[in-house]
């Protein structure tokens, strides 16, 4: 799959290889610039197999054959036509991660956050969690509240341990 991949995203096309008509029968359109393979399977309306008949103004193949194994197409496809969406989904697990473990100040007055209701602050000042999942995961706990929570450390003085702690964060990513 991984070879493949590859070899779809280092394969080119351009309009002076490819005529017209065949473009429009493959992808739906005349390309008018130079495309990769794999900008070309991203497209809606253009699937795997489709794309490994196109031939050039020669008529030689300019995309397949291709894989024989249809499973691996299929993954292909789905890898290609998704990364958008996959890439999103995985920086917000990593965003989640990053708040679920943020450690809270110690010394910090909950109780003085009067844009949270009295409820919530009283609750957060009782259980004293460490980090903002354990704050998250108190009952009657919202997430606007917690939201409400990272604006207040961020324009207090305690702001400095979210930097501190992004900075951690884009170490380890180096």
């Amino acid at each position: 799959m991984a070879r493949e991949l590859e070899r779809l995203r280092s394969t080119w096309v351009n309009p002076r290889i490819l005529a017209a008509a065949e473009s429009e029968r493959v992808i739906g359109q005349a390309i008018e610039r130079e495309y990769s393979l794999a900008d070309l399977l991203r497209r809606p309306g253009v699937d795997y197999q489709k794309l490994m008949s196109l031939s050039g103004i020669d008529g030689r193949e300019l995309a397949g054959p291709g894989v024989d194994d249809g499973a691996v197409r299929e993954q292909v496809e789905i890898q290609l036509k998704y990364s958008g969406y996959i890439d999103r989904q995985l920086r917000e697990v990593e965003r989640h991660e990053h708040y679920e473990n943020l450690k809270l100040p110690e010394a910090f007055s909950y109780l003085d956050i009067t844009a949270l209701s009295v409820e919530v602050r009283q609750k957060l000042h009782a259980q004293r969690p460490e980090t903002l999942g354990q704050a998250s995961r108190i009952s009657g706990v919202t997430p606007a509240a917690i939201s409400l929570l990272l604006v207040h450390l961020k324009k207090t003085g305690f702001g400095g341990f979210i930097a501190e702690d992004q900075a951690k964060k884009d170490e380890a990513v180096q």
